[in-house]
């Protein structure tokens, strides 16, 4: 227990190795014992603010403190702020690859950095007295931390060239190699440049050498070992829908020809399409064909497209993509312990293993020398170095400048949109007051009209109160709402009865019995004698199995029954998009009807029914379900995921059974096992639970089902 909690608080709440160095350095000085070290994590990002108004771009810089926790960093809780924004040189399309227009733009990158954060740099070597959010005052220390950005920012900002990693010093030419070519290092970098011309430093060693990086301004920095990996464009974007999507592409046409290509990928879109319904998942109802793909776009493809392309590729394909997405899911849990990082490691190679079919086939002839494929190999010393990377992805600024500039943008159009709108209806003359003073008066006025009219009918009625009492008595009862006859009395009365049977908003029966049969359910009342046992019995360790007991002793229930078509489930997820205490709340349906090894002792069920009912004056929420048994003691070989298939009784019916809410832990996703057979042309994706003998259980549908569930 000890080395786990050890484990955590140095992978989810740190920056671990590379902290504790810079403190090494730090207490070097005397001056500085004591003192508390704020990394200052960095990052920027280039981006098109507004397409449709020209090219106008935008070059945000922005800070964050590196000992807040990830959680806090990625909630959008002013952890990460903009403190600049980068100019952006222009010049005419004649001087755009001319050497010294593009040694000006990289210097002024590195010197406008350098201007920025000169401020905080007495703090870097003297400590400062801070107040802390905690209203308590504690020296600080302040130093460079890690550099979040994606390759074109990376290759910039370590003063490298175009194709070369940034980490470390392997060349362009062999990334694939899958050894360890150390680290980029400062000292390494001024030594290669005192010796050498520009000449070679720029095709021997990918160095751009008349560049001066910022971080030479500043103490105990390092550009090269600042850069930290970015899951969003190197993993996400660059090595799953750039590389892997576009390669099965290219894979198909050489092997099957264009014509029958497409006919496959008509298949894997009607495949993607006909995943049924998620809370919190993405539907592609033509799938993956339009035109701009976003990162968003990306993460939502990922989690449905393995089972879409088994059995239409080699599986040498589907175990690359399996590999990959397992690698992807773990790099971006909130915390690693090494247990996990051996994990990773055996995925990274399962990876490189399988990833050859495309080499060998003709796809990627030349290797596999891509610098986003390549950064992979060096996640595990990201992760040891700066903790999980999840705290440290473009992703964070890339949400942040959507939502500081097109968002506000966007409700500034919204709100004068609005104001035209309300203008145009008189809806801004006079202030609110003034309006409900208006509708009082309207009120007052209605009410006395109201008056009036009651007093002249008043006056009419004196007027006639002459005529015969048996008129005026049957005039009263003919009019009164209450007053019927016997037979409308006896008529309410049955459609009373019948409405007290149907509930007004479910339409289920409200009895047992009634709804046994309404359901088709003829076990319904057995399954809840049973279930009752079950519970009566919970506590006994010596009490018999419900199904081994005669019916006759099971508590009978034939009472009133509440049913719901929905219920909610609040867990723990801190790697999926959730509060900054990890609380996520999603809702499971119920489909009205139209103990294996694996899943850490969990089963699956397809929920057809949500109720309640009161029994010796406690309320059982319950749920009737169909039952599903995992098809082996493993998962599946190919796409590591477990395969569950449907339980029929020995008349073909489906098994179901009565369980207590509680114990549902969490919605699961299933996706049918399709094989090589293709889907129908109509086949729409409310089908897919009813149409399949097999479903792979997704445990890519969300990160906390790949956390808790596999």
């Amino acid at each position: 227990m000890t080395n786990s909690i050890r484990s955590y608080r140095c992978h989810a709440k740190s920056l671990k190795n590379w902290s504790w160095s810079q403190a090494d350095i730090i207490t070097e000085d005397p001056t500085t014992h004591g003192a508390m070290f704020v990394p200052l994590v960095l990052g920027s990002d280039k981006t098109t603010v507004s397409v449709a108004t020209g090219h106008n771009e935008y070059y945000p810089l922005y800070l964050s403190l590196g000992n807040v926790h990830n959680n806090i960093r990625r909630a959008h809780r002013n952890a990460v702020t903009v403190i600049a924004s980068l100019s952006i040189p222009k010049s005419e399309k004649k001087y755009t690859k001319d050497p010294h227009f593009c040694k000006f733009r990289r210097q002024l990158f590195h010197t406008s950095l350098s201007a920025i954060l000169q401020p905080l740099r007495p703090g870097m070597t003297f400590p400062e007295v801070t107040r802390c959010p905690d209203n308590h005052y504690q020296c600080v220390i302040y130093g460079l931390g890690p550099y979040i950005a994606d390759y074109p920012e990376q290759v910039l900002a370590c003063c490298i060239v175009q194709g070369w990693c940034a980490t470390c010093p392997a060349r362009r030419d062999n990334l694939d190699d899958g050894q360890d070519h150390g680290r980029r290092t400062r000292e390494l970098t001024d030594m290669l440049v005192a010796a050498l011309d520009l000449k070679t430093l720029w095709d021997g060693y990918g160095i751009v050498g008349d560049i001066i990086p910022f971080t030479n301004d500043f103490p105990r920095a390092d550009i090269c070992q600042l850069i930290c990996g970015d899951l969003l464009h190197q993993i996400i974007k660059g090595t799953f829908y750039n590389h892997l999507v576009t390669w099965i592409g290219q894979y198909l046409e050489l092997v099957h020809g264009k014509t029958e290509a497409a006919k496959v990928m008509d298949e894997i879109d009607r495949r993607i399409a006909a995943v049924p319904v998620f809370a919190g998942l993405r539907r592609f109802p033509e799938g993956r064909n339009f035109k701009q793909w976003t990162g968003d776009d990306s993460k939502a493809l990922m989690k449905v497209y393995l089972p879409a392309i088994t059995g239409l590729v080699p599986v040498e394909i589907v175990r690359t993509l399996s590999a990959f997405l397992e690698f992807c899911y773990l790099v971006r849990r909130s915390f690693l312990t090494e247990s996990m990082l051996a994990e990773v490691s055996a995925a990274l190679v399962r990876f490189r293993l399988n990833r050859k079919i495309f080499q060998d086939s003709g796809v990627r002839e030349t290797g596999f020398s891509l610098p986003r494929q390549h950064s992979l190999d060096h996640y595990l010393r990201h992760c040891r170095n700066f903790a999980v990377p999840n705290g440290l992805c473009s992703s964070i600024t890339e949400s942040k400048h959507i939502k500081a500039m097109l968002l506000t943008n966007q409700r500034l159009d919204k709100l004068a949109a609005a104001r035209t709108d309300f203008t145009t209806r008189n809806m801004l003359h006079g202030t609110v007051l003034s309006d409900a003073l208006k509708h009082l008066d309207a009120q007052a006025s209605r009410h006395n009209e109201l008056v009036d009219d009651d007093s002249e009918l008043n006056e009419a009625g004196e007027d006639n109160h002459n005529s015969s009492d048996n008129d005026s008595e049957h005039n009263h009862a003919r009019h009164s709402p209450g007053a019927v006859d016997d037979n409308d009395n006896a008529t309410a009365a049955d459609d009373d009865d019948d409405d007290d049977d149907i509930d007004d908003a479910t339409g289920y029966p409200r009895t047992l019995e009634a709804l046994a049969a309404h359901l088709g359910q003829d076990e319904l009342v057995e399954q809840i004698a049973r279930f009752l046992f079950n519970q009566a019995h919970r506590d006994d360790p010596d009490a018999p199995n419900a199904d081994d007991v005669p019916l006759e002793a099971c508590p009978l229930f034939l009472g009133r029954i509440d049913v719901f078509h929905s219920a909610s489930s609040t867990f723990y997820a801190p790697s999926d998009l959730s509060g900054i205490s990890g609380m996520r709340r999603e809702r499971i349906h119920a489909t009205p009807p139209d103990d294996s090894e694996g899943f850490r002792g969990l089963h699956v069920a397809r929920v057809r029914l949500f109720f309640s009912f009161c029994f010796e004056e406690v309320v059982f929420p319950c749920v009737l379900v169909e039952w599903l048994t995992a098809v082996g003691d493993a998962p599946d070989e190919d796409t590591r995921m477990w395969i569950v298939e449907p339980d029929f009784n020995a008349d073909g019916s489906r098994t179901t059974g009565v369980i207590h809410l509680d114990s549902v832990i969490r919605a699961a996703h299933l996706i049918g096992v399709y094989g090589e057979s293709y889907l129908p042309a109509n086949f729409t994706h409310t089908d897919s639970l009813d149409a399949f003998a097999a479903f792979y259980v997704n445990k890519y549908a969300d990160h906390h089902t790949h956390e808790t569930a596999f």
